[in-house]
């Protein structure tokens, strides 16, 4: 059997710091675990969610959502479901999550904030022809109210 090299495992930093009281000239050691700055993490994850074409939700949970949904209908309770058409539908839904999300993201950036909001979502779905516009007075102000937070 050949010999490999083992790598020594990472030790947190430590870190000095005194004390406040009496004794100033003796210094307590803490452990301080590595954190990276805010929104990194998050950069990191949208850059490797963009170079991959991985599905975004697990298939199991999907498939099992679809046919929840369609033992409802009276009409499909005896469907039986290929693993194409559930896969079809399954990039057919991410594909318009994520374009609504880009789209509501717009919205927000409009808007001067980063964090999308609910009438975000709406406004998306209201310019992409989605949501017909409110008719009557009830409806309207239901719609303007969420619009106007």
């Amino acid at each position: 059997m050949a010999r490999t090299k083992v790598k020594p495992k990472k030790r947190a930093k430590l870190k000095q710091v005194s004390k406040t009281n009496a004794d100033k000239l003796q210094a307590e050691k803490v452990l301080i675990k590595h954190r990276y700055r805010p929104g990194t993490v998050a950069l990191r994850e949208i850059r490797r969610y963009q170079k991959s074409t991985n599905l975004l939700i697990p298939k199991t949970s999907f498939q099992r959502y679809v046919r929840e949904i369609a033992q409802k209908e009276p009409a499909t309770k005896n469907y039986r479901w290929q693993s194409l058409a559930l896969l079809a539908l399954q990039e057919a839904a991410e594909n318009y999550t994520v374009g609504l999300l880009e789209d509501a993201q717009m919205c927000a950036i409009h808007g001067k904030r980063i964090t999308i909001q609910a009438r975000d979502i709406l406004l998306a779905r209201r310019i992409r022809g989605e949501v017909p516009k409110p008719r009557d007075d009830l409806d309207k102000k239901k719609h303007y109210k969420l619009l106007k937070r």
